[in-house]
């Protein structure tokens, strides 16, 4: 029969007197957040039962009963256990639910082992794991832009700056602009992934484990990539976290301007999407309403997943070297911002697939004054100097706009008189294909070099 203080399961408390106070508890239980580390904190476990028994601390039948001891736990969990009231955090319910499977034995568990390089284990293995799910996410939505860029290569639209129409582009060269932010947050994700592969085990509470545990096995065992080089920086460290969360900013960004173009571009006043039946939400009292909700939440998404990353930031600046329970935290801010992204990245990219294009919308957005950039070119390749060819065009964009007509409706008299070197052929420059055309540079908008850029996206998904 155990005591009281037995009765609570803790995993510490010997030198102290008597029991916390229920004020305490309330506030150091971090099990609601890091439950989900369970899978984790067993395999580890596991682990370190296998490593232990290899250095002569534990038997072969203790390294056995603590091992299938541990797959009953994980089972257990797996089936719908739940905490109790005393279990502090995930560690101590798997530590007392192991007891209940091995007996005594699960008392030499955490020899030569502190929670502060368990649970950065843990945390780095969860973390490892999401940093897969989050890359199947992001070329999820890296898909659907292909899928749609491919659909558009006849397409034109304006492409703008300060959002004033700027110079007409293929809308596959538009859809593939935010192919290739997201191209660069994979890039960083792998970054990401790889530095949080390296193995805090083994570094105990601060200084090192007492016992001669082989961490290059624990490394082999739990799948790391290298070992920790420092016990303190080991236990204390979570740049992994922030790292994560850095990638998952950039990642919510980069949906917040995809989302804003579509938002955008969707509206009546654009008309150059229409969003699907299956990714929108009407208005409750206006029956004609069709709202991009997908969007506007993922528009919204950047700014908590910004929180995330500077609350992390802000926690770890201010702390002293070793492990701090401050770092407890670290767990809300990385599983809230990832939860958040594979909410938001399936979601983007159903609603993206569904999109509808208005071709002859997108194409009557282009004026002719767009071209005023191929004009000037024009008058650069009869000789002049681009200065006078744009104080030129400029002049006549200027006749345009205050005759209220096209560009290249103005008199060809005006263009002479613009300049000397206009010939019979100017007006040909204010056409659209041949402004897409003459842009067959490598990551221009010309028809080359968006197929270019085309089978260059399909390699990287």
């Amino acid at each position: 029969m155990t005591d009281s203080k037995d009765a609570t399961h803790k995993l510490w408390g010997g030198r102290f007197a008597g029991g916390p106070s229920p004020l305490l508890d309330a506030i150091n239980r971090s099990i609601g957040t890091d439950f989900r580390l369970w899978p984790h904190d067993v395999r580890l476990s596991k682990a370190w039962a296998t490593a232990l028994a290899a250095a002569g601390v534990l038997s072969a039948d203790e390294r056995d009963a603590l091992t299938s001891g541990l797959d009953r736990v994980g089972a257990r969990i797996a089936d719908g256990a739940v905490p109790i009231a005393t279990d502090e955090d995930i560690h101590t319910m798997i530590d007392r639910l192991l007891h209940e499977e091995a007996g005594t034995v699960a008392s030499k568990l955490h020899t030569g082992r502190s929670r502060n390089d368990q649970v950065a284990t843990a945390s780095r293995l969860w973390t490892m794991d999401a940093c897969v799910r989050l890359d199947d996410a992001v070329r999820g939505l890296q898909s659907a832009l292909l899928m749609q860029a491919e659909s558009l290569t006849d397409a034109v639209l304006p492409a703008y700056t300060h959002l004033q129409r700027a110079q007409p582009v293929s809308g596959a060269h538009w859809m593939l602009s935010h192919f290739w932010p997201l191209d660069r947050d994979r890039t960083r994700l792998a970054s990401a992934a790889r530095g949080t592969a390296v193995l805090p085990l083994g570094s105990g509470a601060i200084a090192g484990s007492a016992f001669p545990v082989s961490r290059e096995m624990l490394r082999e065992l739990l799948g790391f990539a290298a070992i920790s080089h420092n016990s303190i920086d080991a236990t204390g460290d979570r740049d992994f976290v922030a790292e994560t969360l850095f990638v998952c900013t950039m990642t919510a960004v980069h949906c917040s301007r995809i989302a804003e173009d579509l938002i955008i571009y969707g509206s009546s006043e654009f008309g150059f999407v229409k969003f699907g039946d299956g990714f929108s939400t009407g208005s409750s009292m206006m029956p004609q309403k069709r709202n991009p909700d997908v969007f506007e939440l993922a528009r919204g998404s950047g700014a908590r997943v910004l929180g995330d990353l500077v609350s992390m930031l802000a926690t770890i600046k201010g702390l002293p070297s070793g492990y701090s329970k401050d770092l407890q935290d670290d767990k809300r801010a990385l599983f809230g911002a990832v939860d958040l992204l594979l909410l938001v990245l399936p979601a983007m990219a159903g609603a993206i697939a569904e999109l509808r294009v208005d071709r002859a919308r997108m194409r009557a957005a282009v004026s002719s004054a767009m071209m005023a950039t191929d004009l000037a070119d024009y008058l650069v390749k009869k000789g002049a100097t681009f200065r006078e060819a744009h104080g030129a065009v400029g002049s006549l964009v200027r006749q345009a706009e205050e005759a209220g007509i096209e560009l290249n409706a103005l008199p060809h008299e005006r263009f002479t008189a613009a300049h000397a070197l206009f010939g019979d052929d100017a007006r040909d420059a204010l056409g659209v294909d041949a402004s897409l055309a003459a842009r067959n540079i490598a990551g221009g908008t010309g028809p080359d070099a968006v197929a270019a850029q085309l089978r260059e996206a399909r390699t990287r998904v």
